[in-house]
């Protein structure tokens, strides 16, 4: 939690009155939404937010934070987490099933701050890459992912059955082993029909990564 909270503090101080965040998800961008909010609380700002999922908009009213869209407003910084980040900044992201809306919140901002503990630092990504698939689709994705990897159906704890995104849709994890080249894998699961998204962040998204430590945190950047 040290590395989260650490992140979390120097990312704060990029924070100003009046800016519009995009806000990803995850246990790493919670903490930063707490410290916002008690800052939002101390020097009476005005902040508004773009939640990526239900657990961001709650947590964003929670501490209070004004929630708007992308009709309204551009987000000037959008702050998220990541699963994993290359020694390039590539990352792997969609641990808690929101990886379409956290990468249209990507692009649409200005610039892209990335939240992670130092444990999530990889020299290549290696873990399974989360894929967004309509129900329509699946049992086409499914065989055409199989020529390219091992993909399994994420299915939910405490419920019967596969896990539903926000957006209506089932999750694959799938497992390239180590990815020698993220841009080749993650053009190539664009290419399938019936993907709405994957969870490969490619470096060109990203402004800079904080990475936080038990007693401090640095920014990286390209």
């Amino acid at each position: 939690m040290n590395g989260k909270y650490n992140a979390s503090k120097l990312a704060l101080g990029l924070i100003k009155d009046g800016m519009t965040i995009g806000i990803g998800s995850g246990s790493t961008v919670e903490v930063f939404l707490n410290l916002l909010g008690e800052r939002i609380k101390r020097e009476g700002l005005r902040i508004y937010g773009i939640p990526s999922s239900y657990q961001s908009m709650l947590a964003g009213l929670k501490n209070g934070i004004i929630l708007t869209d992308l009709v309204e407003r551009e987000p000037d910084i959008c702050i998220d987490g990541a699963d994993q980040v290359d020694s390039r900044l590539n990352c792997i992201k969609g641990g808690g099933a929101a990886l379409t809306r956290e990468k249209i919140l990507a692009i649409a901002s200005k610039k892209v701050l990335i939240l992670v503990d130092k444990s999530k630092l990889v020299e290549k990504l290696s873990m399974p890459v989360p894929v967004e698939v309509l129900p329509f689709a699946y049992g086409y994705v499914v065989k055409k992912l199989s020529s390219i990897c091992k993909p399994k159906l994420r299915e939910g704890k405490g419920k019967v059955g596969p896990i539903i995104t926000d957006n209506g849709n089932f999750i694959l994890d799938c497992d390239f082993g180590v990815i020698e080249n993220p841009e080749a894998v993650e053009k190539e699961l664009r290419s399938i029909a019936g993907v709405v998204e994957n969870g490969i962040f490619l470096s060109e998204l990203i402004d800079a990564v904080i990475v936080g430590g038990d007693y401090s945190a640095e920014i990286i950047k390209k």
